[in-house]
């Protein structure tokens, strides 16, 4: 896990594992709705999620472009994106993928202002 606003795409022409933006057509709108989350985001805002394990790992502003993070080839985002014009963008909430009951509450804290902001925006 992590804590980062992903966007498309996921994948990109050349397939290396990691450090290529895959620019959509809609890159834009992307940014504007993933930073519109991370902004709000009392650890994402900050672009160094701190995960054990990957204490280095940093994302400017707390977002990302899919592919650039790690390359993802067939993935449903950009499936979605391009055969269903659906925009999608992926939300890595927690360095721990099943937080214990006893942090869901702080879990809920630093997302409720972020997810009302994404709302308002979507």
């Amino acid at each position: 896990g992590s804590v980062v606003a992903s966007y498309p795409y996921d994948d990109s022409p050349t397939h290396k594992p990691t450090g290529v933006y895959s620019k959509s057509a809609d890159d834009e709108v992307f940014r504007y709705l993933a930073k519109a989350y991370a902004s709000r985001h009392p650890i994402m805002k900050t672009g160094k999620p701190n995960c054990p394990g990957e204490e280095g790992e940093t994302f400017q502003d707390g977002i990302t472009n899919g592919a650039q993070w790690y390359d993802v080839e067939g993935g449903m985002q950009d499936y979605n994106y391009v055969w269903a014009n659906c925009f999608e963008i992926t939300l890595e909430l927690s360095c721990c993928k099943y937080p214990p009951t006893s942090e869901l509450q702080q879990e809920w804290e630093n997302n409720r202002d972020a997810l009302l902001a994404f709302i308002e925006k979507v």
